[in-house]
């Protein structure tokens, strides 16, 4: 006579094959996934620090810059000279008016520019194309020089990015890299480093960036049918662009 718990182990049914394959391989996937996700936080402390240094390193840069102006500026005045600063390279480009009454050429140059709608602005590369182009479509746009701050606040309050064609909020490193990172900008302070010194990435940074879409200036506009320099909206600024662009983000 067999034992109750002899009876009881040969009652119980087999396993199937399939199944423990089956719990073999998801157990295999778990530890696989295990391994990739702390490769991953690895990777990504290892970024973060890159990152950090990359900021640390431009923030050197841009006060080293500001430093050497003043230096220059004092040494000009002390031998009784004029000290005249480097020509700008970076414009930021703001349309004012809309489509009526519009000449084809402006219109067409306002396109390649990407203003298709007012209170849209752009960072332009400024050389002698650009200045002529600006002289055409100068009637509907204001424009002028910006600093760090601007381009920074603009750049972190109403960045997007250029993704499939599609318009995505730069709220994740990721996307930039993604997108730019052949061109070594794989972070947000990289992208305003390379707009704000005209890089040799230049062209492709300001192209990933779309039109950034502003709001109408506190207390409205003064007269967008006259020149700056006459009281009114339109036509070059110069750093003064700085203290518009503030009342529209």
């Amino acid at each position: 006579m067999s034992s109750p718990s002899t009876q009881m182990q040969t009652k119980l049914p087999r396993v199937p094959e399939s199944i423990l394959k089956r719990r073999k391989q998801i157990a295999q996937s778990k530890v696989r996934a295990a391994k990739a996700e702390v490769a991953n936080k690895k990777k990504q402390i290892a970024k973060k620090k890159v990152i950090f240094k990359r900021a640390e390193k431009y923030v050197k840069e841009y006060r080293a810059k500001e430093r050497d102006e003043v230096r220059l500026a004092r040494l000009a005045r002390k031998v009784g000279n004029f000290y005249v600063p480097a020509e700008p390279r970076l414009a930021f480009v703001i349309r004012i008016r809309g489509i009526n009454g519009i000449h084809p050429r402006p219109r067409k140059v306002l396109q390649l520019f990407r203003l298709r709608q007012i209170n849209n602005g752009v960072f332009v590369r400024l050389n002698k194309a650009t200045l002529n182009m600006l002289k055409i479509a100068e009637p509907y746009v204001a424009w002028g020089v910006p600093n760090l701050k601007t381009v920074r606040e603009l750049i972190y309050k109403r960045g997007y990015g250029k993704v499939n064609h599609q318009r995505i909020p730069l709220t994740d490193n990721a996307i930039i890299e993604k997108e730019l990172g052949v061109k070594n900008i794989i972070c947000i302070e990289d992208l305003i480093h390379e707009i704000l010194t005209v890089g040799p990435n230049f062209k492709y940074a300001s192209n990933f960036l779309w039109p950034f879409k502003l709001s109408s200036p506190l207390g409205g506009w003064r007269r967008k049918y006259n020149h700056f320099n006459d009281g009114g909206d339109y036509g070059f600024r110069d750093s003064k662009i700085d203290a518009l662009v503030k009342q529209m983000i």
